[in-house]
């Protein structure tokens, strides 16, 4: 194939609902731009706001820490760069493909594994990218390939098949890859279109699975609904004898052209009516919202997540959110879910409310293992990433100000986590799935010390 010409410059947009227009659209937001580097150094980006953008009052900010909006005024005809020590956007890099959406890009474009530039994975994505921009080549481009039907998944089981094997994708597959190169993480996965509509998030085995993926992620998000947190609509889904794993995209919702859903509702509780549009809801990462990269990832900790929330969230949401972050750490401390990097934690932009909140929760998976000392990927208290309930309460006031609270989501947590069983059973988990995952879901004396194993079953 011929060598791609990168490209200099790109234009962002962003979808909006436009009241006075009536409308749910995608708007010209700005232009980013790479930047000469110095020697040995990663090209440097460059954005710049457009006037029109700034003068809609629907513009939300591109990125919510380097590119916040707070002074319109300030930023009009500016070049703008990445927080110091990084060289990208972390709201644009959100709108980039991870892992598995370049293997897809890649395999599409026939070019060698990270041969391409940023730019043009960031074109490539297609339009039903994650969150509400999109990045195209210039401001006259029209919209990337979207997202197939829920029809076309046994062809996106092949494809995405021929893509893992490291195979020259068939050419009669190729129109059914529209809504891959947008999914994050490394596991195959697309996004797809119900007979309503509705998008969702379709995540495929792997041919590396020792267990039924599909049927674990779902029973833990299942688990995690019942202690009392944040989890987007699911459902377990057969193709061709195998399991697939349905999850309903959390930013987009359905609203009359023009309109948003009440402020602190949760798209993913908005369904399409007569009449009704689909309108898309900024996200961005906690890897964004904390302002560190990729590499700083694991020297961060919850403590720092909320912190974020304390300086960015809305005010409305704050101490809800604080509490919900400690909740799903002392979740992910009883499932062993090490994967709970920065990247697995996300937040969505309220636009009737005016400001961020913490997203619903997504990729928990429970890891097997026998060692008694485990760790989370992220810092949970003062003895680092240690994964017991007394770390995860000695630093509880960063979460939750009275300790008495903080040991009732404790308490709420374990009181779901020890009927495990029962949640993974009623999902379809067979016998020795459940099984397996013994070694994973943990009991309190094995994550708590007697005097803590005390106080959390004494009645409150």
């Amino acid at each position: 194939m011929a060598t791609r010409k990168a490209p200099q410059e790109v234009a962002v947009f962003a979808h909006i609902a436009e009241g006075r227009e009536r409308a749910q659209r995608f708007v010209p937001a700005g232009l980013l731009r790479r930047e000469p580097a110095a020697p040995g150094q990663a090209p440097a980006q460059s954005f710049t706001y457009g006037l029109r953008y700034l003068a809609r009052p629907e513009a939300f900010e591109v990125d919510p820490c380097a590119l916040n909006l707070r002074d319109r005024q300030a930023v009009r005809g500016v070049a703008l760069f990445p927080l110091p020590g990084l060289d990208e956007f972390g709201g644009i890099r959100d709108a980039a493909p991870d892992a598995w959406g370049r293997r897809v890009i890649e395999a599409k474009l026939r070019v060698p594994a990270n041969s391409l530039d940023e730019f043009t994975y960031l074109l490539e994505a297609g339009s039903d990218r994650v969150g509400a921009l999109d990045v195209r080549e210039s401001i006259e481009s029209g919209t990337g390939a979207p997202a197939g039907a829920l029809t076309s998944l046994p062809y996106l089981l092949q494809a995405a098949a021929a893509v893992e094997a490291g195979e020259e994708i068939p050419a009669n597959l190729l129109p059914y890859l529209g809504g891959a190169p947008s999914a994050g993480g490394a596991r195959p996965k697309a996004s797809v279109r119900d007979e309503r509509g509705v998008l969702w998030l379709a995540k495929f085995p792997s041919r590396g699975d020792a267990l039924d993926m599909a049927v674990v992620e779902a029973a833990t998000l299942e688990l995690a609904r019942r202690a009392g947190m944040t989890v987007p609509p699911l459902k377990l889904h057969q193709v061709v004898g195998r399991s697939l794993l349905l999850i309903r995209r959390f930013d987009r919702y359905w609203a009359q052209p023009g309109q948003l859903p009440d402020p602190g509702t949760w798209a993913h509780d908005t369904h399409p009516m007569p009449g009704w549009v689909e309108g898309r809801v900024p996200q961005v990462s906690g890897l964004t919202l904390v302002g560190c990269s990729e590499q700083e990832s694991l020297g961060t900790g919850y403590k720092q997540l909320a912190a974020a929330i304390r300086e960015c969230v809305h005010p409305r949401f704050i101490a809800r959110d604080c509490e919900e972050l400690f909740t799903r750490m002392v979740f992910n401390i009883f499932v062993t879910n090490d994967d709970d990097h920065l990247r697995n934690h996300a937040f969505v932009h309220d636009a009737a409310a005016g400001g961020w909140r913490l997203s619903p929760l997504y990729d928990v998976v429970p890891r097997p293992m026998v060692a008694q000392e485990r760790l989370l990927h992220l810092g949970v208290g003062s003895q680092g990433r240690l994964a017991t309930l007394d770390n995860a309460l000695s630093e509880h006031s960063a979460f939750i100000p009275d300790r008495p609270n903080a040991l009732a989501a404790v308490r709420r947590v374990w009181a779901t986590v020890r009927e495990w069983q029962v949640c993974f059973e009623e999902m379809g988990a067979p016998p020795q799935l459940v099984q397996t995952l013994g070694s994973a879901i943990r009991k309190l004396e094995d994550i708590a010390s007697s005097e803590l194993v005390k106080e959390i079953r004494r009645v409150a």
